[in-house]
């Protein structure tokens, strides 16, 4: 696994990585799961892809939902054909929470909102619906007040997939790579970035997902709700801009904080003037620690 803040390097590496050790690339990033997201998200083309399989890209229509736990149970999947190959699995991204889910072991525990749920069970008592409570959502149940019906049968009908518990790690021997860089120079480099995409079509892109009217999960992607605000009228272009360029600095940030205090990650700081000695660095990282 690869991880790091925006813009660090991540899918350069991969690629490298994928040549080297014969392997598939699994995407790790929750914004590019979405078909028409992809200056914004800095979603690799298929000709950079250099015949390299890439796996969980452009899954999803904009408007459609997704869940951590959804995406814990393709990636396990996922690894198991590409590892049925003999190659290896290399997933990469950003988002904390998904990529957490996948190497050590969280339990979510149901799989829908069950809007019915006050009717479905009127017909028993409090202590029936507590005791079912219990049964079912252990983890709910412990910080319920199993005596007030309503809070109960709001436990009942609560979206689990949201409710994690964090066990042991599932990949005993998974690898997980850190990429950082000077904050300075990852701050000028996102600022250089947002300004690339403005220039290959990020204000098009965002245009054509506001005219279909979607204002769902995807749209709160950095760039694409910010834009919303220039469509709205609510704010200039340059402001807009600005804006894109404040936020993304703040959630690379948020990525660092994310990855270094809930994830075992082994840390590589980028050379970026030279990044190919911070690709042999990780090779030969890999070569004693795995191979």
């Amino acid at each position: 696994m690869i991880v790091g803040p925006t813009g660090v390097g991540k899918t350069a590496l991969s690629l490298e990585l994928a040549k080297k050790f014969e392997g598939e690339i699994i995407n790790g990033d929750a914004m590019q799961f979405y078909k028409g997201l992809d200056i914004g998200t800095a979603k690799i083309k298929l000709q950079e892809q250099e015949s390299i399989p890439h796996h969980l890209l452009d899954i999803l229509e904009p408007e459609e939902g997704f869940s951590v736990a959804l995406y814990q149970e393709l990636v396990r999947k996922k690894v198991s054909e590409i590892k049925s190959r003999k190659k290896l699995p290399i997933i990469v991204g950003g988002s904390g929470l998904y990529l957490s889910a996948v190497v050590d072991d969280y339990l979510f525990l149901g799989d829908k909102r069950d809007e019915d749920i006050e009717s479905e069970y009127q017909d028993l008592s409090t202590e029936q619906l507590a005791k079912i409570l219990i049964e079912t959502k252990p983890l709910l149940a412990k910080k319920c007040d199993l005596s007030n019906r309503r809070r109960v049968l709001r436990a009942l009908s609560k979206d689990e997939t949201a409710v994690q518990e964090k066990l042991n790690p599932y990949y005993e021997n998974a690898q997980i790579i850190g990429l950082d860089l000077d904050r300075k120079k990852l701050y000028e480099l996102l600022d250089q970035r947002v300004e690339e995409m403005i220039q290959n079509g990020l204000i098009a892109e965002v245009k054509s997902l506001y005219d279909k009217r979607i204002n769902s999960q995807a749209m709160q992607a950095i760039g694409y709700k910010e834009l919303y605000r220039y469509f709205d009228g609510d704010m200039e272009l340059s402001e807009v801009i600005d804006l894109i360029k404040r936020n993304t600095r703040r959630y690379a940030k948020r990525q660092l904080t994310w990855f270094k205090n809930k994830m075992k990650v082994n840390w590589f700081k980028v050379n970026h003037d030279n990044f190919d000695s911070t690709v042999k660095e990780v090779i030969e990282y890999i070569k004693k620690e795995v191979y």
